[in-house]
């Protein structure tokens, strides 16, 4: 009896740490998206790390025009001055040619076209293997998102003429706590 109750405690603690372990965070970060070239697109992007390596992108994103489709990228500085052109080119750690983010090559922070609902907002969740969270060559912290007037029509080098840009916000990282 003793020795099963051992065991009982010993497969409690190991199950209790297992479940703490499946619980633990993601790495998180966010953008908050402010409004330039005086638009009114405003909003949020969140990032965070899955279990299976990818980023899940979540838009939330008010003031565009209704029914309008935009370009969405993450740039390469984390600059939003002068209407957003301080953030430079496409995120592309990998110095591959823009395209869409279905093709087999393109920039790391070709997130494709976003298209705003009726009320002209945007909520959607987008993914991408191609970035990380987690500190290193390919995390978006410290990074540019852009929201542009225009669509990307996936094959313009360097950019897509995707047009001005509209809406920039810089990447931090985030725990879980400053999420919520």
């Amino acid at each position: 009896m003793k020795k099963l109750l051992m065991l009982s405690f010993a497969l409690t603690a190991v199950l209790l740490v297992a479940g703490a372990c499946a619980h633990a965070a993601h790495p998180m970060a966010m953008a908050v998206l402010t409004p330039i070239s005086g638009s009114h697109a405003q909003g949020s992007v969140h990032f965070e790390q899955m279990s299976d390596g990818t980023v899940e992108i979540k838009l939330d994103i008010t003031g565009l025009a209704p029914n309008s489709v935009h370009g969405f990228h993450l740039h390469d500085k984390g600059d939003c001055a002068d209407n957003g052109n301080a953030a430079g080119g496409h995120f592309n750690p990998t110095n591959m040619p823009h395209g869409s983010p279905d093709a087999q090559s393109h920039h790391a922070g070709d997130f494709g076209n976003i298209t705003a609902d009726d009320k002209g907002e945007v909520h959607t969740l987008l993914s991408s293997a191609l970035v990380s969270v987690a500190p290193g060559p390919n995390s978006v912290v410290g990074h540019g998102v852009i929201v542009h007037a225009n669509p990307d029509d996936m094959t313009t080098q360097p950019s897509g003429n995707a047009g001005p840009r509209i809406a920039c916000g810089v990447v931090e990282s985030h725990t879980m706590a400053q999420m919520h």
